[in-house]
């Protein structure tokens, strides 16, 4: 397994912060990293979320939310699940933009030990085969069948369940509901025995490896995701220009990147109102993530063809 974060040595010289083992003896703790893929729209990051057990990868209704490879990490006893949200691949088009999100997702499942195949529950579709003709055969993968509050008769899942089964050899078949508590909990306790036996990647209190810059930057991308609806193309992105840090204060400005000028319009709406409420409701939600008070200015930039140009893609932050 390659790509695996590096932890800084103690003073003894011990690397990590599970039990050491002594020569000869087994580890005591498990650790591995476990992906979480599937096509946009069915519920991934909402799953992280709650598999981590507190909001680190942002949600809207619109495809192409997640662009990141975003990282969520749970201990729970000797075991830490590093979990590992990847864009939805894109089946559909050929720009840049989704070429560099699709890359994302495969490079991701070279790395892993486990993989999370998310689709909605009953449901099947050529976007779904395109995504699960991605999946390494030298690693386990789990069918997640999200969504399962949405399904009315849960016998009609039985014959669905036995197609899927033919299509891949999954290791675990797991119905669930990513917003129930206890669906999760179980997920966690199917997936604990797939993990290596390792020391721990992080702190045992540790919940992403994303900085607060990002996280700043993901937030606001989702508030105006879901300010503007189906109005505004996914083609619009956030850049952060500041972040300083004074004390519990954090101040941070931050440009809004559209395509058109028509775009910018509909950002900053009547009178400023939307952009305001835009703002308003991404301080709200920042104070509340980094615990103290939040300064935060929003600009709007049009960058025509942004998405569709390689370097300003590097320069936006997409690897």
């Amino acid at each position: 397994m390659t790509d695996i974060p590096e932890t800084p040595a103690d003073d003894d010289g011990d690397t990590g912060t599970g039990a050491a083992a002594e020569p000869g003896e087994a580890v005591a703790t498990r650790c591995g990293l476990v992906a979480i893929v599937g096509r946009p729209n069915v519920g991934k990051s909402t799953l992280l979320n709650a598999l981590v057990g507190q909001k680190v990868s942002i949600t809207s209704s619109k495809a192409q939310t997640t662009r990141h490879r975003i990282t969520g990490i749970r201990t729970v006893d000797d075991t830490q699940f590093v979990f590992v949200d990847t864009p939805g691949f894109q089946t559909r088009h050929s720009a840049p933009l989704n070429r560099t999100l699709n890359r994302t997702v495969q490079g991701v499942l070279g790395d892993v030990d486990v993989v999370l195949f998310v689709v909605e529950a009953g449901r099947f579709g050529l976007d779904d085969a395109k995504v699960l003709a991605l999946m390494p055969a030298d690693k386990p993968v789990m069918l997640i069948a999200n969504k399962l509050d949405a399904v009315h008769r849960r016998a009609d899942l039985v014959p669905w369940l036995k197609g899927m089964q033919d299509r891949h050899a999954f290791a675990e078949f797991v119905p669930l509901t990513a917003r129930k508590d206890s669906d999760v909990q179980r997920l966690l306790g199917i997936v604990k025995p797939y993990l290596p036996q390792a020391p721990w990647f992080y702190e045992e209190d540790a919940l992403t490896d994303r900085s607060e810059k990002f996280l700043a930057s993901e937030i606001i991308r989702e508030k105006l995701f879901r300010l503007t609806g189906d109005e505004l193309p996914y083609t619009s992105t956030v850049v952060i220009d500041k972040f300083e840090e004074e004390g519990a204060l954090r101040r941070i400005a931050a440009t809004i990147i559209v395509e058109r000028d028509a775009h910018k319009g509909m950002v900053i709406g009547a009178d400023g109102e939307r952009l305001k409420r835009i703002g308003s409701e991404a301080r709200q939600e920042l104070e509340r993530l980094m615990d103290g008070r939040v300064f935060l200015e929003l600009w709007v930039k049009v960058r025509s063809g942004w998405a569709d140009d390689e370097e300003h893609l590097r320069t936006y932050g997409y690897e």
